[in-house]
């Protein structure tokens, strides 16, 4: 293991020192945390994963005279997901840890535990289609790019959901692999009502991300189509946003809108993307909704993992910003903006 170098002069003298003292620790071996087990049992097989940023049981093996017990030793981690762009907008591929700097709740890491280009990590995909009635028109050629894009980006290890929301919510096709039942699931929906789109973004992430339960690491996303105008939410944007934050989830947005002009909806969507690490897309024309999908395709495997340890972490509930910057300025980096630490049990 390497600490990430973060040492430049845009950071500081300060940081400076405080990277070279972490880098000096570092150089005495350290005891591995949580090293698994030859031999598990039935129930360390099928333990989940500890979402970023939150603890991981790990235990402890017992002599086969001694009565069977797990004692929970917790680990503070930190998966971060990333994407790299040039100039022009396109992925850039095969960096390295030293091409970055990162800065977690103002520190660096105490170590940094995995660095690697994620092109396979398995998805945990929803799709949110808008149904309300100021999407009528559209909502046809939505639901064709939206399952399109299903069939481009599903591979065996892959799962995703399709809703539509109004007013209300409505899952038709819960989380599967495949990809005809989750075509059958678009096809189900008709547009309609009024629009609940912080309602429906806040419930999505709460009861479908938040409380997934998976013994491998994977990638959260959401891809929402909306003109992003709601006139029916109880929660607030804020709340929303924060509720995507919670369960680790990417938010992609695509707007319905094809006006020449941004309007307050498009603002919304692209705030929400940005807090969350993915990107908005601003469709000139109905046709390009599909490259809107299409381009989330291949940004989905085109990322970069980055799994740490974080300095000072306190199980304290509190939100925990983030800083990762690419040490050449000819890349911009597009990441979350931070995360929520968990509450202390």
């Amino acid at each position: 293991m390497v600490v990430m170098k973060i040492c430049n002069s845009a950071l500081g003298a300060a940081i400076a020192l405080v990277c070279a003292a972490t880098m000096q620790a570092q150089q005495t071996p350290q005891t591995p945390t949580a090293t698994p087990p030859a031999a598990t049992t039935p129930a360390q097989q099928t333990a989940p994963a500890a979402p970023a940023g939150q603890n991981a049981p790990a235990t402890l093996q017992q002599r086969p005279d001694e009565p069977h017990t797990v004692i929970p030793v917790f680990v503070n981690e930190v998966d971060l997901i990333f994407t790299v762009l040039d100039k022009a907008g396109n992925f850039v591929n095969g960096l390295q840890q030293q091409n970055f700097g990162l800065l977690d709740d103002g520190r660096p890491p105490v170590r940094v535990l995995k660095f690697e280009q994620q092109t396979n990590l398995p998805l945990r995909v929803g799709i949110m289609l808008d149904t309300s009635s100021s999407i009528r028109e559209r909502f046809q050629f939505e639901q064709e790019a939206a399952t399109d894009f299903l069939l481009q980006v599903l591979h065996p290890a892959d799962r995703a959901f399709v809703e539509g929301f109004d007013v209300q919510t409505n899952i038709s096709q819960d989380f599967t692999n495949r990809v005809d039942m989750l075509d059958t699931g678009i096809r189900k929906l008709r547009p309609g009502g009024g629009t609940a789109m912080f309602d429906a973004l806040y419930k999505t992430c709460r009861d479908q991300m938040l409380t997934l339960q998976q013994t491998v690491s994977v990638r959260k996303a959401i891809v929402l189509v909306s003109d992003g105008d709601d006139d029916y939410s109880r929660v607030t944007e804020n709340e929303a946003i924060k509720m995507c934050q919670r369960a680790e989830t990417i938010v992609y947005t695509i707007s319905t809108d094809t006006s020449p002009t941004k309007d307050k909806g498009d603002d919304v969507l692209q705030a929400v993307a940005d807090a969350t690490g993915g990107q908005a897309f601003f469709p000139q024309r109905i046709d390009d909704v599909a490259l809107g999908f299409r381009n989330i395709e291949v940004e989905l495997r085109s990322q970069y993992l980055l799994e740490y340890t974080p300095a000072d972490f306190k199980r304290d509930g509190a939100f925990r910003t983030i800083y990762l910057h690419s040490q050449d300025e000819r890349y911009s980096v597009r990441t979350k903006k931070g995360y929520f630490a968990p509450n202390a049990q």
